[in-house]
């Protein structure tokens, strides 16, 4: 047993540093912007940039528009499945895993040919149409985490019996999903909302080919004109990302057990 945990310990700090290293050479790297002397004058740059306002604020917006029409569209379909056609359930997995096998660029490429300014739709002709559909996009590569969470949550209650009770008090169906099975899941959603804010956050295929201005995008252009901001930046978008991991386990202590888990 002394053996085994010592491999065990040895592999995990091998892994550790094989992470850890990197961002800690980027960190100190972003910190040498003034010669001779470890100051935060590259984060205050990038922070200080019009650009990085603009592009920061835009992708956060987006987030929240996408977080908000993928619960709108997984919560009551995860729970129709699960309540009324639990047979269904393995074909809807499968194609919410679709956008983990499928590249966003055939994605927006697919956009792009059927909603240019020449098609029946022409979404892609304002910049309103333009924001719709690169919200749809990031629900699209969101859903895979988003059901999978909302799932998670509707496994841990018991769905049946709570419809029933709602129903005999008299509940309609909208009642029903946002008063009695939306707070039951709400940790699981708001798990599924941290992974997909951080994935609007630091994405770039959908933005740069449907020309949005957002955060990925401006990430891109900086690393390609910049020294010491684009480490600075590579460092926030990492403390952004393990930010929202570490509220996904927060609220994970929150969420309710299955049936017959242990406590």
């Amino acid at each position: 047993m002394k053996i085994n945990r010592f491999w065990s310990w040895l592999f995990f700090g091998v892994g550790a540093l094989y992470f850890v290293l990197p961002l800690i050479s980027t960190a100190e790297f972003s910190l040498k912007m003034r010669r001779g002397a470890y100051t935060l004058d590259a984060y205050w740059t990038v922070l200080a940039d019009p650009r990085f306002q603009q592009t920061f604020t835009y992708s956060v917006l987006m987030a929240l528009a996408t977080i908000a029409f993928g619960v709108l569209l997984v919560v009551p379909t995860a729970y129709w499945v699960r309540l009324k056609l639990p047979r269904w359930r393995p074909v809807l997995e499968f194609i919410t895993l679709l956008p983990l096998i499928i590249p966003p660029i055939v994605i927006v490429f697919g956009y792009i040919r059927l909603y240019n300014t020449s098609s029946w739709l022409p979404l892609t002709g304002s910049a309103m149409g333009t924001n719709l559909l690169l919200m749809f996009g990031y629900v699209i590569l969101s859903l895979p985490y988003m059901y999978r969470a909302v799932d998670t949550g509707l496994r841990a209650i018991d769905v049946a019996t709570l419809t029933e009770a709602a129903q005999s008090l008299g509940a309609g169906w909208v009642t029903i999903l946002t008063r009695v099975i939306l707070p039951n899941v709400a940790v699981a959603v708001l798990s599924g909302a941290f992974i997909t804010f951080a994935i609007v956050i630091g994405e770039f295929v959908m933005a740069a080919l449907l020309n949005r201005p957002s955060f990925g995008p401006y990430m891109q252009l900086l690393g390609a004109n910049r020294a010491y901001e684009p480490a600075a930046l590579a460092v926030i978008a990492f403390a952004i990302t393990w930010g929202c991991m570490a509220l996904i386990q927060f609220v994970s202590k929150f969420a309710p057990r299955a049936p017959g888990a242990q406590h």
